[in-house]
């Protein structure tokens, strides 16, 4: 803008000057043309004066430099001439100004020279003895005139130049100054040109404008933010080209990443060829979904394409943690085989006893042998229907009285009532501790002490112990079952609280039971806000341990 501003100025001043230079040379040419037509008529009118009185000898006497006399008679002919001999002079009849003269007693004409840089003035006059008196001078075109006052008209013109160069210069940073020392951020307070105020006034409205625009936008991205920073599903948004535009807290977990991967293209974050097919594929046909599995998770991706038909602005990923409803799945299908199993094997014993029986088949001495069996495959199945339907009470949530229960007494009275099965097992089995009160269903708390201490004893060895401890802190109480049986491989610790879930099939049909224990363990101390610990390493024993809150 400044040199806009300085070459303007330089031009304006440049052509001002050269205008002055035009306008003066001219009106001063025209002045000198005046004053010189003045003393050509006064010279004229002296020299005809002389003619008159002293005829051809008046002219021979004068001195001419300046200017030419011509004496013409009446038929053309050159009488007199200052310049040249009369003789070597043709006709003068034809002269625009001898020709005005003879007819009206006086005449005036001008003519150029070849090269346009001459003008000569002719007056004529009509004398009494009807010849006619000439008068000419020579003077130099305005053209002339330039050419002689070139250099100091150049030298003029640079000086000027120069001095409305600086000048402009200066007054181009003066006009510009106040210009780039405006506030635009606080627009109304600066002190500039008038002529800017509604300039000014237009920005500070844009300002308020795109601030309100702003705060609206920060107010909606915060909303957005708050409400995916609260979403337990992972949530990603990617533009048409697959760059990430947002990724909230539960998905930057899921796929193992941060903030810092927004703007960046997903395939930098999880290079899955399955997941860039599905984002592919939404992008074209609107929707797709699959199934992923991360860090020992399942998870659902729903990916659905955000924008026109004509053209996809983007795509939305949800994944959802599908892992409990899959594992819900796994144990429903094991379950429903596991009791059709373990329902079917003591239900085809007895029906075989019985058939035989009812044949008559069997000897009178094996009848007792027969009869015992269908009564002890009938008390498994009866145990094994108890467990399922205390496993779906635990299910469903029934509502138990609750109570205060002495947990050092109830381990006291389990110890006693195992005591036989210990004793066939040739384990030791005892308690200790001190007298703490839990409060809560006593019959899901005998429950957990029954099966701990039913399970220690079956998987362990002969000569054996299993040790029940009580004892209490400021927190809630502790009830420990620590036995020195076979012990629990590492790779099956995390699912021996499932249903049904066997280490050792073979050895666990040597010792019976439905392989519901646990779970039901698992289902009462969650009812009862319990925690669980396990410790175990094969062939060292396995120590277990609830913590129940007061």
């Amino acid at each position: 803008m400044t040199k806009k501003i300085f070459r303007s100025i330089l031009l304006a001043a440049a052509a001002v000057l050269l205008a002055c230079l035009l306008i003066i040379m001219g009106v001063l040419y025209d002045y000198f043309l005046s004053m010189q037509d003045e003393q050509f008529s006064e010279q004229l009118a002296l020299a005809a004066g002389g003619v008159e009185s002293a005829g051809e000898d008046y002219l021979r006497g004068l001195e001419t430099e300046s200017s030419r006399i011509t004496w013409i008679a009446a038929d053309g002919t050159v009488l007199y001439d200052s310049d040249f001999s009369p003789e070597a002079m043709e006709n003068h009849s034809d002269r625009e100004e001898v020709q005005e003269a003879l007819e009206s007693g006086s005449g005036e004409s001008s003519r150029y020279s070849s090269t346009l840089t001459e003008k000569t003035f002719y007056r004529a006059t009509l004398l009494s003895d009807g010849t006619v008196l000439r008068l000419s001078v020579t003077q130099s075109s305005i053209l002339t005139l330039v050419f002689g006052m070139l250099q100091p008209i150049l030298a003029v013109l640079v000086l000027a130049v120069l001095l409305s160069a600086l000048l402009a210069s200066r007054l181009a940073k003066r006009i510009v100054k106040p210009l780039n020392e405006l506030d635009l951020d606080q627009p109304l307070e600066n002190d500039a040109y008038e002529e800017l105020s509604p300039l000014l006034t237009r920005i500070e409205q844009q300002y308020r404008q795109i601030d309100a625009q702003l705060n609206a936008l920060k107010r909606r991205q915060n909303e957005f933010s708050t409400v995916t920073a609260n979403m337990s599903e992972g949530l990603v948004l990617l533009n048409e080209k697959g760059f990430v535009l947002s990724i909230n807290p539960a998905a930057e977990k899921i796929f193992d990443t941060d903030s810092e991967c927004v703007g960046r293209d997903f395939l930098t974050i999880d290079r899955n060829r399955d997941i860039s097919a599905a984002i592919q594929t939404a992008l074209q046909k609107g929707r797709s979904e699959l199934r992923m599995e991360r860090a020992g998770r399942e998870y659902q991706v729903d990916i659905s394409r955000i924008g026109r038909e004509d053209g996809p602005d983007g795509a939305a990923l949800l994944v959802f943690d599908v892992t409990d409803r899959v594992f819900a799945e796994r144990n429903r299908r094991e379950f429903t085989a596991n009791v059709s199993h373990e329902l079917k094997t003591p239900l085809q014993s007895i029906m075989g006893s019985a058939e035989l029986l009812e044949s008559g088949l069997v000897k009178d001495e094996d009848v007792p042998r027969f009869v015992g069996q269908i009564r002890s495959e009938s008390a498994r199945l009866m145990t094994l229907i108890e467990d399922i339907i205390r496993l779906s009470q635990l299910d469903e949530g029934s509502q138990l009285p609750r109570e205060k229960t002495d947990l050092y007494a109830l381990a006291q009275e389990t110890v006693k009532s195992l005591s036989g099965a210990a004793e066939a097992k040739g384990v030791t089995l005892a308690a200790e501790g001190e007298s703490v009160t839990v409060t809560g269903a006593g019959r899901l708390i005998q429950e957990i002490l029954f099966n701990l201490c039913d399970n220690a004893i079956k998987y362990n060895r002969r000569g054996g112990s299993v040790k029940v401890s009580v004892s209490g802190n400021e927190e809630g109480a502790v009830l420990t079952v620590a036995d020195t049986g076979i012990g629990i491989p590492p790779e099956h610790q995390a699912r021996v609280f499932e249903r049904f879930y066997r280490v050792d099939k073979s050895h666990s049909n040597q010792t019976g039971g439905t392989g519901l224990g646990l779970s039901i363990v698992k289902g009462a101390a969650q009812y009862l806000g319990a925690k669980i610990e396990l410790e175990s390493k094969p062939d060292r024993g396995t120590r277990v341990t609830v913590f129940f809150p007061f």
